[in-house]
């Protein structure tokens, strides 16, 4: 039996992001999830399974979920055994997240219900259903994590991250250079000293 470092990416992203973190845990098996979730009621549906079949014989789990799909993870792994959870740049709350984008679309929610859905310039869908959907399942998560983001972030504010970090007592560290999307080598940098001084 192995420790099992499962990474679930974030919109856009690939399985394959996990050969990164192969270095970081010698010894571990590092897989990443290969998910085919849109949506929250999706993820629901998939992760269970995709993660009982990861995770089989694993000494001890490790999570590390990076945007949307640390959203996911909360919504849909919350009940399964993981030892601690590694989250980057996480979608915290997805209600604020849709109402920022309403926002900026310049769009309001009477609209939004009378449409059902709008198509952004920015490269979004608004769902009137994806929005209700998420009103009425909140995130529950008590499983011990950490949290990484960045100052720069310009999609999910670092005020929400700070108050989701404290609701469950998750050490936060803010990077000042860093931005949504950690991919520049002094931002991996950054992330993977943040990752050796967390396990």
């Amino acid at each position: 039996m192995r420790d099992c470092i499962l990474y679930i990416h974030g919109k856009g992203g690939s399985p394959d992001e996990a050969e990164h973190y192969k270095p970081l845990f010698p010894g571990a098996f590092v897989l990443g999830l290969d998910y085919r979730a849109g949506t929250p009621w999706e993820a629901m549906e998939e992760f269970p399974a995709l993660f009982d079949g990861a995770v089989r014989d694993a000494s001890s789990v490790t999570v590390i979920a990076n945007s949307i799909g640390a959203y996911f993870t909360m919504l849909s792994l919350a009940q399964k055994p993981i030892d601690r959870a590694l989250f980057i740049s996480p979608v915290v709350d997805m209600r604020a997240l849709i109402l920022r984008m309403t926002a900026w679309a310049g769009v309001t929610l009477d609209a939004l219900e009378a449409r059902r859905e709008i198509e952004t310039d920015f490269g979004e869908t608004l769902s009137w259903d994806y929005y209700r959907w998420v009103e009425g399942h909140p995130v529950r998560w008590t499983i011990p994590t950490r949290i990484l983001c960045g100052r720069g972030d310009t999609l999910v504010p670092r005020e929400e991250v700070v108050d989701f970090a404290h609701s469950i007592s998750a050490p936060l560290t803010v990077m000042e250079g860093g931005e949504h999307w950690f991919h520049t080598p002094e931002q991996m940098a950054f992330l993977d000293g943040w990752i050796r001084g967390a396990v």
